[in-house]
């Protein structure tokens, strides 16, 4: 059951051998009176005697950062809703992370008072644009940031849009949870870290049951660690300091499927071709060209692990002729072929199947 208000008075007239809630203050005392294990998967506060489940915050943020570094990021942010355990956690982990990398970093909490329910945090955020608006503002361009889950995300991203801030090219921004209503419906899109919330499910409903037949847990909290990073348009970028380099990877990520080739990126940019290519290699060491391929590729692995579409379909979605030239470009810069490369896909998706259908039956 979710708590956010109260528990419903249905609760105390029925039969109920177990609970698993996501607790706060107002909802614990009466969940009390049962007498039944309760387990706790909303972490926002411990209570004695109540074991919880959740998200691993550290292999989260770790997760995040990993993923805006790897897009050239090298200026950070953290934006989250204070006094909200999992935002200070995410925030406290994730600002480690850049301190340890030596880059900068700057945050920003939405005002708050402890014991705050965290439906009525999460709503506020909706209502202080203004002051948002005015600390996005003061970033300097490019800037990775980290925001406390998809609901923040899609706030910064309004505020960014009131601002005119151009996202992902001068703030990239990356949520956490995966809310594909949430994500879709951005704009841009939000990249988000995907929690395990069906593991969680399983190991809450596990520690329950063995607390029906007179287990006591040995750990106070169990953290599952996150599965992946969705990639949505609110990351897709290569973060650069120069504002033209910026400009021509731009346009690269948004026609390189469509077939375009350097010399359609040379009419674009008021560089030469041999400054382009010399910006190139000295920002990103490597060449227009393979910004070009890396674009393409990248859109070939998604179609292959979201689709059941055949290489001579995706072919001219990628910006290809012909499958066979995209076949040999993608075994090069991959290493496996289009086929190998599904295959392996599908056999992630079937052993995560299986790992939760042990655990069911255990």
């Amino acid at each position: 059951m979710t708590i956010d208000s109260g528990v419903p008075e249905w609760i105390s007239k029925t039969r109920v051998d177990g609970v698993i809630a996501r607790l706060d203050h107002h909802s614990i005392g009466p969940l009390r009176e049962l007498r039944v294990p309760i387990v706790d998967v909303r972490c926002n506060r411990k209570f004695t005697g109540v074991p919880q489940v959740e998200a691993d915050n550290r292999q989260v943020a770790q997760m995040a950062f990993d993923h805006l570094w790897e897009r050239g990021f090298r200026r950070f942010a953290f934006c989250g809703f204070r006094f909200a355990t999992y935002s200070d956690a995410r925030l406290v982990a994730f600002r480690e992370l850049v301190e340890k990398a030596g880059c900068p970093f700057t945050e920003y909490q939405s005002p708050g008072a402890p014991g705050i329910a965290l439906t009525e945090l999460e709503r506020a955020g909706v209502v202080e644009q203004e002051t948002l608006v005015e600390w996005l503002a003061t970033l300097k361009r490019p800037t990775g940031m980290f925001v406390c889950n998809d609901i923040r995300g899609q706030q910064v991203l309004n505020a960014c849009r009131f601002a005119g801030i151009a996202v992902p090219d001068d703030v990239g921004v990356i949520g956490v949870d995966d809310d594909d209503t949430i994500c879709s419906i951005c704009d841009p899109s939000l990249s988000s870290v995907r929690p395990d919330a069906e593991l969680a499910g399983y190991r809450a409903s596990e520690i329950l049951h063995q607390m029906l037949s007179g287990w006591v847990p040995d750990q106070e909290v169990e953290r599952i660690p996150p599965v992946s990073v969705t990639e949505r348009l609110s990351t897709k970028v290569v973060a650069v300091e120069d504002a033209e380099l910026a400009r021509v990877c731009r346009f690269i990520r948004q026609t390189a499927c469509t077939g375009i080739n350097v010399g359609d990126v040379v009419e674009f940019t008021s560089l030469s071709r041999r400054q382009l290519e010399r910006r190139f290699r000295d920002v990103l060491g490597h060449t227009p060209h393979h910004q070009i391929t890396m674009t393409q590729v990248e859109r070939v692995r998604q179609l292959l692990t979201e689709t059941k579409m055949t290489l001579e379909q995706i072919a001219p979605l990628a910006g290809y002729s012909h499958k066979e030239s995209l076949g040999a470009v993608f075994k090069r810069e991959t290493g496996q072929s289009p086929g190998e490369f599904r295959t392996e896909q599908q056999k992630k998706v079937k052993g995560a199947g299986d790992e939760m259908d042990e655990v069911e039956a255990n």
